[in-house]
């Protein structure tokens, strides 16, 4: 079962192929921002990897942080946990001023992924 370290908040067992959005809600307890309820759309859940980042990225997350010229940063949303990994929450309710973090991310990944490699 691979681990997920988040600053701050420890490091917890995920299951296999869990989003990463969820797992830092559900696992990790994290107040995880995802307006768009982890559809690859606004780009509120941002986590900024320490270590064990996925060298594959969906086309709809490299289209996405091209657009808003993000580097640096992945979109939790569009991520699987499929090893160890560790990751600072940045995008979190707290301090955002929303009402709330947003609609909850199904279990599958939105929209149907093209994986392509990072680079």
């Amino acid at each position: 079962m691979p681990k997920l370290t988040v600053e701050g908040f420890g490091t917890f067992d995920i299951a296999q192929g869990k989003r990463l959005v969820l797992a830092l809600a559900e696992d990790a307890g994290v107040d995880q921002l995802h307006a768009c309820g982890g559809n690859c759309r606004c780009t509120t859940c941002r986590v900024e990897f320490v270590a064990g980042e996925p060298e594959m990225i969906t086309q709809a997350e490299k289209d996405k942080l091209a657009e808003r010229g993000l580097s640096g940063v992945r979109l939790s949303c569009q991520i699987q946990v499929q090893g160890d990994m560790s990751v600072r929450a940045i995008s979190r309710l707290e301090g955002s001023g929303r009402a709330d973090a947003g609609g909850k991310p199904e279990a599958d990944i939105h929209p149907e992924p093209v994986w392509v490699a990072k680079g």
